[in-house]
């Protein structure tokens, strides 16, 4: 070999160790990272599916298939995703007389968080707003009910004229003129909803320490609330009683701004009705166990099918009242409404109806059981990339700016003790799916937070809400939008809403303010992926 050639070879030999071991730096420096076993089951071994898919939100939990009880999660579901009709027979009879949706699956879309909406229309499929009417004091409008109806069958007219509710999305700029230190920009937008008075049925009233009186149109506020995802509720509900409480009493210890209405001194100031469980579902902690809370509560309520320990419709006095005394409604009772009592006197008949406390029953106790074994029975999708580099740094910068201090990453379920203040399910009901000692990652500490935003939720208090699995919301849902009423559009948003200067969250957002892009981003992509 001549020495060129020999020249030649040598550098090629020269050019293919440097490129290899360029390439084993690169490839070094994207390993990925070690992940704890666990921190994969974002709902435990009994909760979790590793499907993220379209249809990561609504396959049900191993608890549901180890305890055989796949057939009854799938009839249940049913009863999620159809629409009620006001046939008086057939499974999803029922109807009305006044609803706020037809049907569960218009406020969950795919079983997901509701998406913004720029107007309110209750038959419109991924509409998830909840209409909250309060007076100046955040006080509900008795007159209407606490989750206000625009909906309803003939003859019989809604208490809110939908057609008529305007909503506005307006422009916000935060104190750093929505914008980054290093330059980069954000947008925050907000909803106002104005109701014109004329819109009302019903008279403007409030009750208060036993008094009706009237409320005046000017001091009536409208806010919207939206829904969240339904998978995990039955993880949630077997968090022990007593651990919920741990985590009130050390963060009032630690000097935490606590809702006084729930917990002080050391103890629960109020428990979910005549028990001694906690509030622990709702924006608003206004349920208790999930056996009577939002998802129970909901497929009674929201279109008013009667059940057999709920016989009697969603509704107000103040309603019944109106309605019965409306010509019109007088007009068409009858007719629409042949198998009812006709005593020559159509006022007290329409009246006796709509406050009736032993309707028909029309969703039987089993098609009510397979509901809350599906409802109980929904599983978390698994965390994802939780060994991607880029992940795991924003899980690092996720604790070290303070959010999981709210967002508190896992809890471990107790014996998962079956609680039903209704008395229909019993206790330790074995009807039901349960997820004893799980040690799970909802990424919340289910405790009631402020973050002072204008046009804020009623009362300003909101329970941390979960994120786990939220990320897949694009994918699953369509959108994206996150906090009470969808007004942030992005996870970035959503964060920069809780930087108020009275936030309970505002030394968080100060230290995501100093962070570079690359590392904001990578506390979204962590977000992303639990």
């Amino acid at each position: 070999m001549n020495m060129t050639k020999r020249i030649c070879l040598l550098g090629y030999l020269l050019f293919l160790l440097l490129f290899s071991c360029k390439d084993d730096e690169d490839h070094t420096s994207e390993q990925s990272v070690e992940v704890a076993e666990e921190e994969w089951y974002s709902g435990g071994k009994l909760g979790t599916v590793f499907i993220s898919s379209t249809f990561a939100y609504e396959q049900p939990s191993p608890a549901v298939e180890a305890s055989g009880m796949a057939q009854a999660f799938k009839t249940g579901e049913y009863f999620f995703e159809r629409v009620y009709t006001q046939n008086e027979e057939g499974s999803f009879r029922g109807l009305g007389p006044l609803m706020v949706r037809r049907g569960c699956i218009y406020c969950h879309p795919n079983y997901g968080h509701g998406k913004r909406q720029t107007e309110y229309r209750a038959n419109q499929r991924g509409n998830g707003y909840l209409l909250v009417i309060t007076d100046e004091t955040d006080t509900y409008l008795s007159s209407v009910t606490g989750m206000p109806q625009t909906l309803a069958v003939a003859p019989f007219k809604p208490p809110v004229d939908e057609n008529k509710i305007k909503i506005d999305w307006l422009p916000y700029v935060d104190e750093w003129g929505n914008k980054f230190p290093d330059g980069e920009a954000y947008e925050l937008i907000y909803p106002e909803v104005t109701i014109p008075e004329d819109a009302y049925y019903v008279p403007l009233e409030v009750t208060k320490n036993g008094a009706t009186t009237i409320v005046p149109y000017a001091n009536v506020r409208v806010k919207l609330e939206s829904t969240i995802g339904v998978y995990g509720s039955g993880l949630l509900d077997a968090i022990p009683a007593e651990d919920l409480k741990t985590e009130y009493a050390k963060q009032e210890r630690a000097g935490a701004s606590l809702n006084p209405a729930i917990f002080a001194g050391g103890n629960w100031a109020k428990t979910y009705g005549n028990t001694d469980q906690p509030l622990r579902f709702t924006y608003a902690l206004s349920r208790g166990p999930l056996q009577d809370g939002a998802g129970a509560n909901a497929i009674w309520n929201i279109t008013n099918v009667t059940r057999s320990n709920r016989r009697y419709h969603y509704m107000t006095a103040a309603y019944a009242k109106v309605a019965s005394q409306d010509p019109e409604v007088q007009a068409d009772f009858y007719t629409c409404f042949p198998d009812e009592d006709k005593t020559g006197k159509v006022e007290d008949d329409i009246y006796n109806y709509l406050m009736s406390s032993e309707l028909d029953v029309e969703m039987s106790d089993a098609n009510y059981r397979d509901f809350m074994i599906w409802h109980r029975g929904l599983a978390v999708p698994a965390a994802r990339n939780l060994d991607d580099p880029v992940v795991d740094k924003g899980k690092k910068l996720f604790n070290q700016t303070g959010c999981a201090s709210c967002h508190r990453p896992s809890w471990i379920t107790g014996e998962d003790i079956i609680h039903d203040p209704s008395g229909f399910f019993a206790e330790n009901d074995a009807r039901l799916p349960r997820y004893p000692n799980q040690k799970i990652w909802p990424y919340s500490d289910m405790v009631q937070h402020r973050l002072f935003m204008k046009n804020d939720i009623r009362t300003g208090w909101c329970r941390t809400t979960p994120l786990w699995g939220r990320g897949l919301s694009r994918l699953v849902t369509g959108a994206s939008d996150r906090l009470h009423d969808c007004r942030a559009r992005t996870v970035i948003e959503s964060i920069m809403w809780h930087g108020s200067a009275q936030s309970d969250a505002r030394k968080s957002v100060e230290k995501f303010r100093t962070l570079s892009k690359e590392e904001r981003e990578a506390i979204v992509e962590f977000i992303d992926s639990i």
